[in-house]
C-alpha cells in the first residue's frame, strides 16, 4: 500500500503559510496531478482533490477526526479551481491519513474516475478504523491469535464452503463465545509458539463448554517466529481482502471484525515485523478426555468468590482426538 512520504509534509511546514492560506504540493509527484498535500497556518494536514467543472461537490461530517468540504482554491502556478478538501483534525491519525492519500490516488488513476465517489468510498472504509488510531498495538498473543483465526478461515473453511459462508462464520469478534460458529458446530482457534508442545491458554470456564448448537472443535496451530519466514499477519489480511473484492458487503463485515479485535492499518508496518512459520496444525474433537475445566467439573458449582478462571492445556498427548491434520481431510467435518 502506497502512502504519502513524510518529507512532503516536512517541506510544507517549512513553507509557513499565513492567514487563511494553505501551503500545497503534489502528494505523489510523478504519479498523479489531481491530489495535493497541504498544510494550514495551524499546521493541520489537508488532502486536496482537484475537481473537473462537471464533478459533484462533497461534504462529509460523519468521519471522526476528519472534515470534508468542497472549496474554491488557487494553488501557486495554477488557475483557481474547486477542490475536495479533506482535513485531518487529529494528529494521532497522521499515519492513517497518509494511507488514505495512497488509496485515493489509486482510485484517481482510472480514466473514468469520479473524485467524489472515490473519496466517499475510501472514507467510508477508513471510518471503521479511525476510532482505533489511538489504540495501542495488539499484543504479541493477540496478533498470533488473529493470524491463526484468519489462517483457519481462508485455508480450512473457505475451500470447503466458499468465500461468503466462510467469512460469515467468523463470529468471535462480534461477541460470540467461540471464534467460529454455525448451525451444528463451533470452532475455537488457538495458536502457540511454545517449544514444549501444543500448549494453549484458555480464557474462562465457558470457552470450552459443550456447544448448545452441536459439536465443539478446537483448531490448534504451533508456530515459530523466524526472521526468514514468509508468513505475516498483514499479508494474510491482504489476501482476505483480495478474496472479497467482488463482495463489498462481506468485505465490510470482515473489516468491521478487524476493528473489533483491535487491528489498525496504521500499525501495519509494525505487525509485519513478526514473521511466522507453521510447525503443525490440527483440528481436535473437544469431547471424551479432552483436557478442560468447565462449570460441570464443580459438583457444588463454582466456588463462591471465584471471579475468573484461566488455565493452560497441553494437547501433545491427545492425538487420538485429532479429526484432521490436513485441510483436505476436513471437508466433510466443516460443511
Amino acid at each position: 500500500m502506497i502512502r504519502i512520504e513524510s518529507d512532503i509534509w516536512d517541506n510544507l511546514v517549512k513553507a509557513s503559510p499565513e492567514g487563511g492560506n494553505l501551503s500545497a504540493r503534489l502528494a505523489f509527484p510523478g504519479i498523479a496531478n489531481r491530489l495535493y498535500a497541504a498544510i494550514d497556518v495551524e499546521k493541520r494536514r489537508h488532502l486536496l482533490v482537484l475537481l473537473n467543472p462537471e464533478d459533484s461537490i462533497l461534504l462529509d461530517t460523519q468521519s471522526r477526526g476528519l472534515k470534508v468540504n468542497t472549496r474554491e482554491l488557487k494553488i501557486l502556478g495554477k488557475e483557481s479551481s474547486r477542490y475536495i478538501d479533506i482535513e485531518c483534525c487529529d494528529p494521532s491519525g497522521h499515519d492513517a491519513f497518509d494511507l488514505i492519500g495512497g488509496e485515493i490516488v489509486g482510485g484517481l488513476s482510472s480514466v473514468d474516475s469520479v473524485p467524489s465517489d472515490i473519496v466517499t468510498h475510501v472514507l467510508a472504509k477508513w471510518r471503521r478504523f479511525w476510532g482505533q488510531m489511538q489504540r495501542q498495538l495488539m499484543t504479541r498473543e493477540e496478533q498470533l491469535g488473529l493470524f491463526a483465526e484468519l489462517w483457519f478461515l481462508i485455508n480450512w473453511l473457505l475451500p470447503t464452503i466458499g468465500h461468503k459462508a466462510a467469512f460469515e462464520r467468523w463470529r468471535g469478534p462480534f461477541g460470540a463465545r467461540n471464534d467460529f460458529e454455525w448451525t451444528g458446530c463451533s470452532v475455537e482457534v488457538k495458536a502457540t509458539t511454545s517449544h514444549r508442545g501444543l500448549i494453549h491458554h484458555i480464557n474462562g470456564l465457558e470457552q470450552l463448554e459443550d456447544s448448545a448448537e452441536g459439536r465443539l472443535l478446537l483448531f490448534s496451530m504451533q508456530l515459530r517466529e523466524e526472521g526468514g519466514a514468509s508468513l505475516t499477519l498483514p499479508a494474510l489480511i491482504k489476501k482476505c481482502k483480495q478474496l472479497l473484492i467482488a463482495d463489498p458487503d462481506v468485505l465490510s463485515m470482515f473489516e468491521s471484525g478487524l476493528v473489533q479485535v483491535g487491528y489498525s492499518l496504521a500499525h501495519e508496518d509494525e505487525y509485519a515485523k513478526m514473521r511466522l512459520r507453521i510447525i503443525q496444525e490440527a483440528l481436535f474433537r473437544v469431547e471424551a478426555d479432552f483436557p478442560r475445566i468447565i462449570t460441570g467439573v464443580f459438583s457444588a458449582g463454582v466456588p463462591v468468590g471465584v471471579e475468573k478462571v484461566e488455565y493452560e492445556i497441553n494437547l501433545s498427548a491427545f492425538s487420538h482426538l485429532i479429526l484432521a491434520k490436513k485441510i483436505e481431510d476436513s471437508a466433510e467435518i466443516l460443511k
